[in-house]
């Protein structure tokens, strides 16, 4: 078939743009309609559970996963999984603890439950800040990162050599994206995204994340499997033994003081923004609350973290493999972390000379743009119409009234964000895009989570406590590590243990406990409300005190357990292996415990077997991979 100029063909131009408008046309079919605003913003509350499964992981894995994750993996290592292995620990609290919570006061938003359990300034806080993490956070940097990446395979191969060749001899050069192409590709996905959203609501955006789903495990499957089977790595236990004599990439735990990815901040900040993201993100949320019913929702959950315990092995893994690859191909070469995924195919898919399936894998990476900025969009629209527009503007509004603000809602953000992401990034950037949106969310996030958590387990939280509770999360975020840096960073103890400058992990980690105080103090020097007290989960039912004291302590207990197995590795009494089995046999037996407690019968066929499943598989990978 004829060469385009680049290293792209006809028919991959054919496959990429027929999967953009199959897209388009499946979620303007599935969207068709849609005539109450139950139906437009949670899609009639009727979703099966692989519809909450592909959903959950579309919206969760994006351009974030499949180039941000790779290039932090080629760059920084195997510390990256964490994201996605903690994560798991989010899914479960989302399952059993926070989701029965919200569907038991049949919300539209999360906000509600803030309002109905503290007050307005508590929902109008929530709302402000997550309309402002799906729209500046993270909306402008997925177009940015998915035009970016699309346009590098468009560049003219000579061009792309040259540079090489430049880096290979010393000279400090960079692949140079068109900043025409560029552009135009922002407005091509921002077009296709708002359509089918604007016209068909969470339906549209639950049956299109399904199938854009499937091309991004594709395409990113496609890529591993090229990588990991090129001559130069010869399989995982090729590029394992190749890293044991290289770089020693593959490892979890990166020193206290790394000033990315610290293995204390790993596990204290980044399991406090594992419990935002999936327990308090309405994004996220707004999937399971969709869901026909209870167990359809905790299944959905658990099945896409089946899928995203993946995403170690087929993105970060590859990325480390990529770092092998090239320095095999390209010696001397400097290679930016976001250009290992364009890179890799050219390097390894497009060699292969399968017409169209460079198509299919770029198919795949603008399905998992597109996947996660239509929930973002319906999200932000969905907060704006009931908490701003419904709550404030028009409290009667009708049906239609509701379905027309979202759409018009819909259409300004995805206008609004993809003129910003033009002026705002430059396509030629080496800043890495997933760290970039981590620590921006960070600085906003550790008191949202806490006014859900303090106010789910005390009912002594007041209303003056959960938004103190949230202000002071983002004040201390924001102040923390300046303040750090000219107080304990200077000393000889902080410094050796944390770095001269702190991790925003460890910030977040310190303003969660500062949010956890205020809404406490607070709380305790004013009036709690009777009614709104009440909105606990024994109030609600979700646990009586008994088994919510049990809950606790199971808890503790196994991160004593864990405590202990990881004393064991660091002395060398146990082995990694022997860790992760015993670590993963203890998890899975708490979850068994419990669903032999409960009133399915059939084990198999209670949720909590495979929730432990998943929980154990997660732990396993966390212990050895040390």
């Amino acid at each position: 078939m004829e060469n385009t100029g680049t290293f792209l063909t006809t028919l991959d131009f054919v496959v990429f743009f027929g999967s953009l408008l199959g897209v388009m046309a499946l979620g303007l079919w599935a969207g068709r309609n849609e005539s109450t605003s139950k139906d437009y913003f949670l899609a009639g509350r009727n979703v099966r559970w692989w519809g909450v499964a592909g959903s959950i992981f579309g919206s969760n894995i994006s351009a974030n996963h499949m180039v941000g994750m790779m290039g932090v993996g080629f760059t920084l290592g195997f510390a990256e999984s964490h994201f996605e292995i903690t994560a798991i620990g989010g899914l479960l609290l989302l399952c059993y603890c926070f989701l029965p919570v919200y569907r038991k006061l049949n919300i539209y938003t999360l906000s509600d439950y803030l309002s109905r359990r503290y007050d307005d300034k508590s929902r109008v806080a929530y709302s402000v800040i997550m309309v402002l993490i799906i729209t500046m956070v993270m909306m402008l940097p997925a177009f940015y990162i998915g035009s970016r990446s699309v346009n590098f395979l468009l560049v003219d191969q000579v061009h792309i050599n040259e540079v090489l060749k430049a880096s290979a001899g010393g000279e400090a050069q960079t692949i140079q994206i068109d900043k025409t192409y560029y552009i135009l590709g922002v407005l091509i996905m921002a077009l296709v995204t708002g359509v089918y959203t604007i016209v068909g609501g969470l339906k549209a955006v639950i049956v299109t994340d399904v199938l854009q789903s499937v091309l991004m495990l594709a395409g990113a499957l496609i890529v591993a499997w090229f990588t990991f089977n090129s001559v130069e790595i010869g399989g995982w236990d090729g590029m394992r033994a190749l890293d044991a004599k290289g770089k020693d990439l593959v490892h979890l735990y990166l020193p206290s003081d790394h000033p990315q990815r610290p293995w204390s901040g790993m596990l204290s900040g980044l399991m406090v923004l594992h419990f935002y993201y999936w327990g308090a993100n309405q994004f996220i949320v707004q999937r399971a609350l969709a869901a026909k019913t209870d167990k359809e929702a905790r299944v959905g959950i658990i099945t896409a973290g089946f899928v995203k315990l993946l995403i170690p092995f087929i993105s970060i893994g590859t990325g480390i493999a990529a770092y092998y690859v090239f320095a095999d191909r390209m010696p001397g070469v400097q290679v930016d972390g976001d250009t290992a995924f364009p890179l890799l195919l050219r390097e390894v898919v497009a060699p292969a000379g399968i017409a169209g399936l460079v198509g299919l894998v770029a198919a795949g990476l603008i399905g998992a743009i597109l996947s996660s900025v239509d929930s973002m969009l319906n999200a932000a629209a969905t907060l704006i119409t009931f908490d701003f527009y419904k709550r404030f503007v028009n409290p009667e509004a009708t049906d239609r009234q509701l379905i027309r603000m979202g759409r018009m809602l819909i259409g300004v953000m995805v206008v609004g964000c993809a003129l910003l992401t033009v002026a705002v990034f430059d396509p030629n950037t080496k800043q890495l895009f997933f760290t970039y949106v981590a620590s921006h969310q960070s600085k906003l996030v550790g008191g949202v989570v806490v006014a859900f958590a303090v106010g789910m387990l005390w009912k002594g939280a007041t209303a003056a406590g959960g938004f103190a509770s949230i202000i002071t999360g983002v004040v201390v975020s924001y102040a923390v590590v300046p303040v750090y840096e000219v107080t304990l960073g200077k000393t000889e103890f902080f410094s050796n243990m944390f770095g001269a400058n702190l991790n925003f992990f460890h910030g977040v980690f310190v303003a969660a406990i500062f949010a956890t105080l205020a809404n406490v103090i607070v709380s305790k020097t004013t009036q709690a409300d009777e009614q709104k007290s009440s909105l606990t989960f024994v109030g609600l039912g979700v646990f009586t005190k008994a088994s919510l004291r049990a809950l606790i302590a199971k808890v503790m207990l196994t991160l004593l357990v864990y405590a202990l197995l990881g004393f064991f590795m660091w002395r060398e009494i146990a082995s990694p292996l022997v860790a992760a089995l015993l670590g993963a046999a203890w998890t899975w037996s708490m979850f068994i415990d419990t669903a032999l407690k409960g009133k399915e019968g059939n084990l198999i066929k209670d949720d909590k077997f495979w929730g432990g499943l998943l929980a154990a598989c997660a732990v396993f990978m966390l212990f050895y991979f040390k």
